[in-house]
């Protein structure tokens, strides 16, 4: 059995791929309740875990491969990112906006690349949701199942504008530690710098990944 620390490592792995890399869903169901659209994707995405050897294995191109083909579907990645940037995140241009996407998207894919290969017999069981039909923003609790303590996982999903266009996840938490906010909080270090902006968080994140993509 892993430790608690193994354990919410592999949970967070879990919550970063499920994010990033849940296969896109049909147009018929563009219009599917909040929960009931992660139920979908979370077991599209264990399946994928389980039965593809390189993403098991780390694979950090097949991995991203993975990812670029169908994240944008799914999860509203521009809100994520400039809600992790914070206020400075306006004084960012397009190209560094784009940039600093790009970059936090490699971040999460070395972070938890390594630790794909312990999904085995775990199951997600995700709690109905109440809401109003005038809803625009809810959060949609579930857990993980199969080793140990069930572990929270929590996911914060926006309806986008648009007949048809559907929920869009946005932040996830992992036993109550919002993702979006434990990386603001890095930025932050970053921004709040002398001299800190857009462009030196940019290089930071690079920095990292360079060094995530040479161990």
């Amino acid at each position: 059995m892993m430790n608690r620390r193994a354990w919410v490592q592999y949970s967070a792995a879990w919550a970063a791929v499920a994010c990033m890399a849940s296969a896109p869903l049909a147009a018929s169901a563009a219009d599917m309740a909040p929960d009931a659209m992660i139920k979908q994707l979370s077991d599209e995405v264990l399946s994928t875990l389980k039965t593809d050897q390189s993403i098991r294995g780390g694979d950090v191109s097949k991995i991203t491969s993975y990812v670029d083909s169908v994240v944008m579907p799914n999860v509203d990645f521009r809100r994520m990112m400039a809600s992790a940037v914070g206020p400075k995140w306006r004084t960012a241009t397009a190209t560094q906006q784009q940039q600093l996407q790009d970059e936090f998207k490699k971040l999460m894919v070395n972070t938890y690349a390594g630790a794909l290969h312990q999904v085995s017999d775990q199951t997600i069981s995700v709690k109905p949701v109440r809401m109003q039909p005038a809803d625009k923003e809810v959060v949609v609790r579930s857990e993980i199942l199969g080793r140990g303590d069930p572990i929270q996982l929590d996911y914060r999903l926006v309806k986008t504008p648009g007949q048809g266009m559907g929920w869009k996840i946005y932040n996830l938490n992992v036993m109550g530690i919002w993702m979006v906010e434990t990386y603001r909080n890095q930025f932050q270090e970053e921004l709040n710098k002398p001299g800190g902006s857009p462009q030196t968080l940019i290089d930071s994140i690079a920095a990292r990944n360079k060094a995530n993509a040479g161990k």
